[in-house]
């Protein structure tokens, strides 16, 4: 018969991303054996990508305006941001070293613009409170047994023999396919949600989940850029809309509307505005084939101010081309296709434009209308919405109503935010509650 060693500790914590880490770091504090279960050869592999690799940690934002941003029930995380506030967050990271800057809309980034460095200070406070990391490890089996859970990383029907890398507190050595069962009292789910899946967040989380008896509330990509149907608008990759207005309507008198920069993809369009309304759109497009999007190229301009402005110029410089005028207003690069898809000659002279060309150019300027007939896969978005039920956890201490002695934090839980600092707040704030929910006997 084989001999299985099992490793027990007082509290397991499945995922080391920021949710994980923190949850760990806080059950470690009051002396609690725990161990932090990777999947990944490293911790916080899509801290990287946040933030465009700047790691956009937390916003200076209300307490009211944080949990609005995360909608209708955005209330269930009150508990978790009162416990760990922004404050903390920030006074964490300025404690360990890493100072923090505040830029447009209250984003909060590492004085170092890099993400390693938020990556950095949560490695070497886990070192610090002793938590023991297992990498590479893949919980592939979550069991509740009588007093304890069970975690494993092979499944009943296959066994995995890939040696696992191990770093103790004091030791880094490697552990034999033996040491594959680990045993906890608790267990701290923070395995993230479904999106950017080459990180590691695969939705393995869901599945320990669903298996113990939790309800998973549909999967949504959210921040996720959109498919367009229009060929000129395919045509202008890599052009960016600095500062237009965004209005999507459907139906006869929905309407979602932004302001911020688009970007022109070769599949459609994308740009932080456009991402925190993707969440909306998303939705939509569920129920209807395509959603149309209006671009007000000046939204500063009332549409009757935009009429004199162009009657003015047009008298002023009658003998200047419409293109080269139209350069004082619109990018360069997209000028040509503007002009194609308003359908007036470039070349022509303002004096040589007509009243009805005229008209035409600004319901264009402050209506250019784009068909959204889709968005990316949520492999491609970057935070999933939608997960564990709030309704089987409890918001004072994250602990599953469902199983005692379980504790859930961060992305795989039901629900997400625009970005801006948010989502990861989030993660924090929850795996700060599990930690010190988790440690109380």
């Amino acid at each position: 018969m084989e001999r299985i060693q099992m490793k027990s500790y007082d509290i397991a914590v499945v995922g080391g991303g920021p949710a994980g880490c923190m949850a760990a770091i806080k059950a470690s504090e009051a002396g609690k054996k725990v161990v932090l279960l990777e999947r990944n050869p490293e911790i916080g592999r899509k801290i990287l990508l946040t933030g465009n690799g700047r790691c956009n940690l937390t916003n200076n934002s209300s307490l009211t305006g944080l949990i609005d941003r995360f909608g209708r029930r955005g209330s269930f995380f009150r508990s978790a941001f009162s416990s760990f506030t922004i404050t903390d967050l920030v006074n964490f990271f300025q404690e360990s070293g890493l100072e923090v800057k505040e830029e447009d809309g209250g984003r909060i980034f590492p004085i170092t613009n890099r993400s390693q460095s938020v990556i950095d200070v949560l490695r070497a406070q886990l070192k610090k409170h002793k938590v023991t990391i297992i990498y590479n490890y893949r919980v592939k089996e979550l069991r509740k047994m009588d007093g304890y859970f069970q975690l494993s990383n092979k499944t009943e029907d296959k066994k995995d023999h890939t040696n696992k890398q191990h770093f103790g507190p004091d030791s880094e050595q490697y552990i034999s396919p033996d040491d594959d069962l680990i045993q906890a009292t608790r267990v701290i789910l923070s395995t993230g949600g479904a999106s950017y899946p080459k990180t590691g967040s695969t939705g393995d989380g869901y599945g320990l989940a669903q298996k113990l008896g939790h309800n998973i509330t549909p999967l949504k990509p959210g921040l996720v850029p959109l498919k367009i149907k229009e060929n000129w608008a395919l045509s202008l990759q890599g052009v960016v809309l600095k500062k237009v207005g965004l209005t999507f309507r459907h139906g006869k008198q929905g309407k979602i509307k932004g302001e911020g920069d688009i970007l022109f993809t070769h599949f459609g369009v994308s740009g932080p505005t456009l991402l925190d309304l993707s969440q909306e759109v998303v939705k939509i497009l569920d129920k209807e084939a395509e959603v149309k999007l209006y671009l007000d190229l000046m939204p500063t301009v009332p549409r009757e101010q935009l009429e004199d402005i162009l009657l003015s110029d047009f008298k002023k410089h009658s003998k200047r081309d419409l293109q080269n005028y139209l350069r004082s207003y619109l990018p360069l690069g997209f000028i040509k296709t503007f002009m194609e898809v308003v359908d007036i000659d470039p070349h022509k002279k303002l004096n040589q434009v007509n009243r009805k060309e005229r008209l035409k150019l600004a319901d264009n300027i402050k209506g250019l209308k784009i068909t959204v007939s889709g968005h990316l896969p949520l492999s491609r978005a970057m935070v999933t919405c939608g997960g564990v039920s709030k309704n089987e956890i409890d918001p004072q201490t994250m602990e599953s109503r469902l199983i005692p002695g379980l504790y859930l934090a961060g992305e795989i839980i039901a629900g997400c935010a625009p970005s801006g600092g948010y989502n990861l707040q989030q993660a924090f704030s929850t795996g700060f509650l599990a930690g010190a929910s988790a440690i109380i006997d």
